[in-house]
């Protein structure tokens, strides 16, 4: 792993009105770990996600990028730069087919024009989009979804369209992938191969992964490290084993009889 991190969260703090969804977190990522982030519902960790990705502008703090100062970056300097991430509630276009909604998450590589677009066929614009077609194709095989690639996005289960939108993600092929709650409604079968694809994307792609997750199954069996968050604080950071052994963690977070829920809605 690199010396230097490849994210820096330094004392973030954001706040909405006088609700505070987040008060002097800090963490870091290292290049090709599986970093994730857990914690009841509400507990800031979608809002940490957003504040990574650039959706949201943190009150206070820092966020680096493989050293370089991104707090004040759009979404898509961010993406330009290598982050993706999926969203909790899907964000995919439900009337475009699969293969264009993957094929969205190539925008920011295309290099044609206004006045080279319209040369299609003279002009490197077709070899560009066959060359990215090509891209979406293997991801499309990487995940197992060719028998759905022409179907419509908005007719899909929910955990195919889950699927799609991790694809979408791998599209922009970021250093860094933030992932929001990837297994969310899924059923037994459905998260193990999710959770594959990601153990498959940061081995093998050598993907970054920084992941919100409630089945603490999941978490603990693929994370490197463990953050947990409770009312916009962090309260445990370190090894999967380190968490569980946490007291405070036990006690408040996962509950000596009740364990986390496998899925809910994110507040904050």
């Amino acid at each position: 792993m690199s010396a230097t991190p490849l994210l820096q969260v330094e004392n973030v703090s954001l706040a909405f009105g006088g609700v505070k969804a987040l008060t002097d977190v800090g963490f870091s990522v290292n290049k090709g770990e599986v970093f994730s982030i857990i914690g009841p519902n509400g507990a800031g960790k979608t809002s940490m996600l957003n504040c990574v990705s650039g959706r949201y502008s943190p009150n206070h703090g820092r966020i680096l990028f493989r050293g370089d100062d991104v707090t004040r970056l759009k979404p898509n300097a961010r993406a330009e730069l290598g982050i993706g991430r999926t969203f909790q509630n899907l964000a995919l276009f439900g009337h475009m087919s699969v293969l264009d909604n993957i094929m969205v998450g190539r925008h920011h590589m295309l290099k044609n024009n206004f006045f080279t677009g319209p040369l299609y066929w003279f002009s490197p614009a077709k070899r560009e989009e066959l060359e990215h077609r090509r891209a979406v194709e293997d991801i499309i095989d990487f995940l197992e979804i060719t028998h759905i690639r022409k179907a419509i996005a908005g007719t899909l289960s929910y955990g195919l369209r889950k699927r799609v939108e991790l694809a979408r993600a791998i599209a922009l092929k970021p250093d860094l992938i933030l992932l929001d709650e990837p297994m969310a409604g899924m059923n037994l079968e459905e998260k193990e191969d999710m959770a594959r694809y990601i153990m498959d994307l940061n081995a093998e792609f050598g993907m970054t992964v920084t992941m919100i997750e409630h089945d603490m199954g999941v978490v603990m069996d693929i994370s490197d490290r463990v953050m947990v968050l409770d009312f916009g604080k962090k309260v445990a950071e370190g090894t999967p084993d380190e968490v569980m052994a946490n007291e405070h963690v036990q006690k408040a977070y996962l509950g000596e009889d009740d364990p986390l829920p496998d899925d809910g809605e994110e507040v904050a």
